[in-house]
């Protein structure tokens, strides 16, 4: 689940949906539970299921963040070296990464 579309795709989303929901929603324990489940929804949905990134859209509630650029920049800039960081990885231990599907 940590392939490089889920992370960087999967962060993108859940920031999305979590600033459209807190825009839409003003009760935060309302918003919260709204938007991770719509963030994991979406995910499945474009097949980019990465488990952590429903914690962006709760972060993004939490933090009461209403500009949508934080889906580019921490979120995407951040997700981009986190697969990097992943590559680097696995060309120094010899793992494959990314893996390929079965």
């Amino acid at each position: 689940m940590a392939q490089p579309w889920a992370v960087i795709a999967g962060n993108i989303l859940s920031a999305l949906i979590g600033i459209a929901t807190i825009h839409l929603v003003s009760e935060p324990l309302l918003a919260m539970p709204l938007a991770a489940s719509l963030s994991i929804l979406g995910m499945f949905t474009l097949r980019c299921l990465h488990p952590p990134a429903a914690a962006v859209a709760l972060i993004v509630v939490l933090g009461h963040v209403m500009h949508y650029r934080y889906a580019f920049f921490p979120a995407m800039v951040d997700s981009i070296l986190l697969v990097m960081a992943g590559a680097v990885y696995s060309n120094l231990t010899g793992k494959p990464y990314p893996t390929k599907p079965n």
